[in-house]
């Protein structure tokens, strides 16, 4: 089976990348091949991409009051054992990239002066619980963490674009901030879904893009405000049918996200 679908990405790249059919060349098959494999292993942005794109989104975190004071963490995978992180102790809305750290997937400072946050754990676990997984993003979003402070999961299906993005956002269990216990409560839904909130502490989404994972924190934000006004505020809510959420997950799998688990109709 990884055969074949490994020729089938081998003949996909070549025809979209290399502009040739996939067959013997003058240069062989052989040389081809390790050409494919080398550039299908160039999934990382560069380094100077990834520190322009943590300070962009730790200053949108901090205009849309995501995160308050010193709050909230970020980071990229730019290797298979290189990650660029946000540094303990600094407002994500006025960082600098002289400020940021550069980590091995255990930890240890590779470059940067700064120390990195003892929170960075979970987002390394995420790393190595799943290889796809490229960019972590954690804050405490007003509305996202109330209801982590509730233990009421983001699950209902009122939401289109919700049920496609999302699915449902279980809260995972409580652990002691920056407790090696924290990495093991996210380490179940790296596969699974696409974020979680953190009991009686805030929410984390990750994903293969740095954007993408940050997008998602915002779209969780407002399907929680959604659910909050529709069933606390107005009282009602008119929720999709099981048909009318199998074809949002189908449309799901056709954009190719590949996590997010099905939201619940009745509770």
């Amino acid at each position: 089976m990884k055969k074949a679908y490994f020729q089938i990405r081998i003949k996909q790249v070549l025809l979209q990348i290399y502009g040739v059919s996939g067959k013997k060349s003058a240069a062989g098959l052989h040389d081809i091949r390790c050409m494919v494999k080398e550039r299908l292993h160039m999934e990382y942005i560069t380094e100077k991409q990834a520190k322009k794109a943590i300070i962009d989104i730790g200053q949108r975190m901090y205009l849309r009051g995501f995160v308050a004071a010193n709050d909230g963490n970020i980071s990229v995978k730019t290797a298979d054992n290189e990650v660029w992180a946000t540094p303990t102790g600094v407002s994500k809305g006025y960082m600098k990239k002289k400020m940021l750290v550069k980590v091995d997937l255990d930890g240890n400072v590779l470059e940067g002066t700064r120390k990195p946050s003892s929170e960075l754990k979970m987002h390394l676990r995420a790393y190595r619980e799943n290889q796809d997984i490229k960019a972590v993003c954690h804050a405490h979003p007003p509305i996202c963490t109330c209801f982590a402070i509730a233990g009421i999961p983001l699950d209902t299906p009122v939401l289109a674009e919700a049920v496609i993005t999302l699915g449902n956002v279980p809260v995972a269990p409580y652990a002691e901030l920056g407790s090696k216990e924290v990495p093991e409560m996210i380490a179940p839904y790296c596969h699974t879904h696409n974020g979680i909130l953190l009991a009686n502490h805030g929410a984390v989404t990750w994903a293969e893009d740095i954007y993408e994972a940050y997008y998602r924190l915002e779209s969780m934000e407002y399907y929680a405000n959604i659910l909050l006004i529709t069933e606390k505020i107005l009282g009602k809510q008119n929720r999709l049918t099981e048909e009318q959420i199998d074809a949002l997950l189908a449309m799901r799998e056709k954009f190719g996200i590949r996590r997010g688990g099905r939201p619940v109709r009745e509770h």
